[in-house]
This record gives structure tokens, C-alpha cells and sequence, in this order.
């Protein structure tokens, strides 16, 4: 049996197609951003790329043969995983340069974030308005693909993203380096512009189907909300977001 170690393009991404080759890239060390598992896939080595998946904290889902099929022509063997075009950065080193180097902190945390799009516009904003790292999920969080750099208009290769095992981790971490937390939700009676911003802060979205996860919620400093005048009832996450980043800009001016 012949197995792949290709990369190919994928609008300005790369993939890596054929269970062994995708094993041994994530052993490897690459940055191996989702796999695309076939669904009902079985087999010793599908079991083998499955541990090591798990091991390593690796994102995937299971999907149908169609889907892998479109991805790439090649012989896939039930799998393809695609490579982030960028390095991820470790949070604790990273708080620790913004903090020595004098910066005022300005964080963001994404909880459930899973649109690339969305993803893209919200990294564009963060990176216009001085953000100084994004904080991600391994699981359950968009890729950073072809969508995710056009949507952010190469803002994406400008600012460092970081991905956590648990967000409540990162948030922690964040607390314990004198970082105030900050959530954007409607369960709060507290206003965004009622909220100090001005010190070091890290900003957290939620998902727009479900919002921040409650387990997260419980552990945040201060709650706050966007003022709604109109019958719908809620923003884009990616326009909220660019609410709340500049009133943190504002408030710093």
C-alpha cells in the first residue's frame, strides 16, 4: 500500500491527504489544524491516527466521503487534514513579552467561535485596534484556512493567536498575570460603556448560537452588554466584537 505525504493547495492553506502520512505529520510536530475523518471509517490504522488525534488534542469531525472527495482528487483513505498557514503561539510566554515590554494589555478570548469567516473579520478588527494576542480552543474552534485569511484580509500573518486546551485555563492565567476579564453577554444588567477598559484587559466572545459557555461565565471579572434599540435581538459576533474592541479603544485614547 502506497501512503501520501503531499501538500497541496487549498486557497493559500495546505492539506496533507492518507492516514500514515497525516499520523506522522502530527507526530512530527506540524500544525495540523483539523482532520476530516470519513464517516464509519474502521481499521487498525484509522484506530492508530485516532489515538494519536486524541493524544495530541488534534480538532477533527467526521464527515461524509463527499466532503473528503471535494477536498482533494487524490486517494484520501478516509482522511484529510489541513495545515494552518501560521505558527500558534504559547499563551503564558506571550503574556509574559506584552507584560516585560511595558504594553498596556489588551487580550481577546474567543469561546466556540467556529465560523472561519467570522473568525477572519474578527481578527481584522483585533489587529486594527492593538490587540495584543487571540486566545482559541483546540476543539470546537473555526480553522485558520483560506476563509479565515481572506476574511481577515492578511491580517492573520500580523497578530499572535494562541490555542489553549480550556478556555477557563486561559482565563485563569490571564487573572492570575493582573489581567482583567471581561465577557460580552446579554446576562448582565451592566452596560459596555458602563465597564472600565483602560487597563490591562482581555476581552471574551462567545459563540452566537449559545454564547459564552456558562462553566466560563461564572469565573469572568465583569459582565457586559451592548445597548439593542431595534426588534433583533442580537449583532454578529464579529460586529459586537469590533464594538466592544473599540470602546476599549476609546477608552484608552
Amino acid at each position: 500500500m502506497v501512503f501520501f505525504y503531499i501538500f497541496a493547495p487549498m486557497e493559500k492553506e495546505h492539506q496533507i491527504f492518507g492516514i500514515r502520512a497525516i499520523i506522522e505529520a502530527i507526530q512530527a510536530g506540524a500544525t495540523v489544524d483539523k482532520v476530516y475523518i470519513q464517516k464509519e471509517a474502521s481499521g487498525d490504522l484509522m484506530k492508530d491516527l485516532m489515538k494519536v488525534m486524541k493524544r495530541e488534542n488534534i480538532n477533527f469531525s467526521y464527515v461524509p466521503v463527499e466532503k473528503l472527495n471535494r477536498l482533494t482528487p487524490n486517494n484520501h483513505q478516509g482522511a484529510v487534514a489541513t495545515i494552518s498557514p501560521i505558527s500558534f503561539f504559547d499563551l503564558e510566554s506571550l503574556i509574559e513579552t506584552v507584560l516585560e515590554n511595558g504594553k498596556n494589555p489588551l487580550f481577546l478570548v474567543l469561546d466556540g467561535i467556529s465560523d472561519a469567516r467570522n473568525f477572519g473579520a474578527i481578527i481584522r478588527t483585533a489587529e486594527c485596534t492593538g490587540v495584543n494576542g487571540i486566545i482559541v480552543q483546540k476543539s470546537g474552534s473555526a480553522p485558520v484556512n483560506g476563509d479565515t485569511v481572506k476574511t481577515s484580509a492578511g491580517a492573520v500573518f500580523n497578530i499572535p493567536i494562541c490555542k489553549v486546551d480550556h478556555i477557563k485555563d486561559a482565563i485563569f492565567l490571564l487573572q492570575a498575570s493582573g489581567i482583567t476579564t471581561v465577557a460580552a453577554t446579554e446576562k448582565t444588567e451592566k452596560s459596555l460603556y458602563d465597564v472600565t477598559l483602560s487597563g490591562p484587559t482581555a476581552i471574551v466572545m462567545g459563540a452566537e448560537d449559545r454564547g459564552i459557555n456558562p462553566s466560563v461565565l461564572k469565573i469572568i471579572d465583569e459582565k457586559a452588554k451592548l445597548p439593542m434599540f431595534g426588534t433583533i435581538g442580537s449583532l454578529n459576533v464579529s460586529v459586537a466584537c469590533g464594538a466592544f474592541l473599540y470602546e476599549a479603544v476609546r477608552q484608552r485614547s
